[in-house]
C-alpha cells in the first residue's frame, strides 16, 4: 500500500475546502474532495490541471450514503485514509425570530449531522491509520449573535469535536476543531455582499488547517479558533 497520505475533504470544490485541498496537494499528499455540484467539482480539477493526486467525488454532505460511498471510493482509490476535514456547511442568513424557516432543515442537517456522518464513515479506516479528524466550525460556535441559528450549529459542532475526541483519542486518532472568523468565500454569497472590514483569504485559513494536518504522529491539536486583525467579537 502506497504510503503516500491521503484526505478527504467534504465541500471541497471551492473556499476554504479547495485550499485545503491545493495546499495538501502540494505537500504531496492524495486528496479525495466532494460536493453537490459534479460540474463545479470537474471545474476544480481543470484549474488544477486534473492531478494524478486527487479524486472528485459528487454527492451530499448530510446523506450518508452518500459520505459512505465517498470513504469508500477514497480507499478503493488510494488504498487508505489518513484525514478526514469536514468542511460542508451552508447559512441562512437570519435570525429565528424573522427569518426563514424554510432554508433551516438544511443548514442544521449539513453543518452539524453532515461532520457526524463523516466521522462515522471514516473511523473505521482512521484507526488503522491512526489518523485524523478536522472539524471546521467557527467563531459563531464561541460567541453568542442574536437570533442566530447558524451560530448555533456551530455551537453544536464545537461540542461535537470534544465529544468525538474523548472517544476516539483511545483509538489514535486526533481531532481538531478549526474555528475561523470572517473569511472571504462563497459562503458569503447569500447575504448579498461580504461583511464589512478584515477578512482571512481561504489560503490564510486553510494554513491552520494544513498545520493541524501535518502535526507529527503522536500530538493532537484541539482547537484552533483563528480571526482576522481587527475582527473584536
Amino acid at each position: 500500500m502506497n504510503d503516500t497520505p491521503v484526505a478527504l475533504i467534504t465541500g471541497g470544490g471551492s473556499g476554504i475546502g479547495a485550499a485545503v485541498a491545493r495546499q495538501l496537494l502540494a505537500a504531496g499528499h492524495r486528496v479525495a474532495v466532494t460536493g453537490r455540484g459534479a460540474a463545479r467539482l470537474r471545474a476544480f480539477a481543470g484549474e488544477l490541471g486534473d492531478p494524478e493526486g486527487l479524486l472528485t467525488l459528487a454527492g451530499n454532505a448530510a446523506e450518508y450514503a452518500d459520505v459512505r460511498a465517498a470513504v469508500e471510493a477514497t480507499l478503493k482509490t488510494f488504498g487508505r485514509l489518513d484525514t478526514v476535514v469536514a468542511n460542508a456547511g451552508s447559512a441562512t442568513h437570519d435570525t429565528v425570530a424573522e427569518g426563514d424557516p424554510a432554508g433551516w432543515a438544511e443548514m442544521v442537517l449539513t453543518n452539524v449531522l453532515g461532520p457526524a456522518l463523516l466521522i462515522r464513515a471514516s473511523v473505521d479506516a482512521l484507526k488503522e491509520s491512526r489518523g485524523r479528524i478536522v472539524l471546521v466550525g467557527s467563531v459563531a460556535g464561541f460567541v453568542n449573535t442574536p437570533g442566530n441559528l447558524y451560530g448555533a450549529t456551530k455551537w453544536a459542532v464545537t461540542g461535537l469535536a470534544e465529544n468525538t475526541r474523548r472517544q476516539v483519542t483511545e483509538f489514535g486518532i486526533g481531532v481538531t476543531l478549526v474555528a475561523p472568523g470572517r473569511v472571504e468565500t462563497p459562503f458569503w454569497d447569500g447575504n448579498g455582499s461580504l461583511p464589512p472590514g478584515l477578512l482571512l483569504t481561504a489560503d490564510q485559513l486553510a494554513d491552520s488547517v494544513v498545520w493541524a494536518i501535518r502535526q507529527p504522529a503522536g500530538v493532537d491539536v484541539n482547537t484552533l479558533v483563528v480571526r482576522p486583525l481587527g475582527q473584536p467579537n
